[in-house]
């Protein structure tokens, strides 16, 4: 194998790795998956960034890459990188289609080059979304928390359906 083509390898094998909780997604669609590099003492790296703290997937993510990555003998450590912090906007075009197809609306652009602090006083004002079954912009929050912590529910008042917005972070 010529230097480099493992982790080619790897980047196309971890290229077919859900997420445990959404499933019609890669961790590459979510950009959970931030690197596959060769560290310095020669071992094959994977990095990986949660969605936020305390996920509960983060195991199970951990899991799938060694199982995806074992299987084809490819021995690799996974690297959890806190910073920078994982953001919505690292999701790729389309995986937010993928979320819409599912039934899930996408989040909005947090344009994460800005870093911003949210104040309770000071709110942003939200942005409509669009309920993925009608697109109908005409859509209330339920509730902060949906399905997971990363969703908030929402009812579109056009169509009458429930459905979950992966909130931006």
């Amino acid at each position: 194998m010529r230097p480099g083509d493992h982790i080619t390898t790897a980047w196309a094998l971890l290229d077919h790795v859900c997420d445990p909780e959404i499933p019609v997604l890669t961790l590459r669609d979510l950009g959970i998956l931030r690197a596959v590099r060769e560290a310095e003492d020669g071992q094959l790296e994977v990095v990986i960034t949660p969605t936020y703290s305390g996920c509960p997937a983060m195991n199970q993510i951990e899991d799938d890459i060694y199982a995806a990555l074992a299987e084809h003998q490819i021995n690799a450590r996974v690297v959890t990188q806190l910073a920078p912090a994982w953001t919505t906007d690292w999701m790729s075009p389309e995986g937010k289609q993928k979320l819409k197809a599912y039934g899930i609306a996408p989040p909005h652009s947090v344009k994460a080059d800005v870093d911003v602090v949210r104040f309770a006083a000071n709110p942003p004002s939200p942005e409509p979304v669009a309920c993925p079954q009608c697109a109908s912009l005409n859509t209330i929050e339920s509730a902060r928390f949906g399905s997971t912590a990363c969703k908030a529910l929402y009812r579109c008042l056009d169509c009458r359906e429930p459905f979950d917005y992966f909130k931006p972070y």
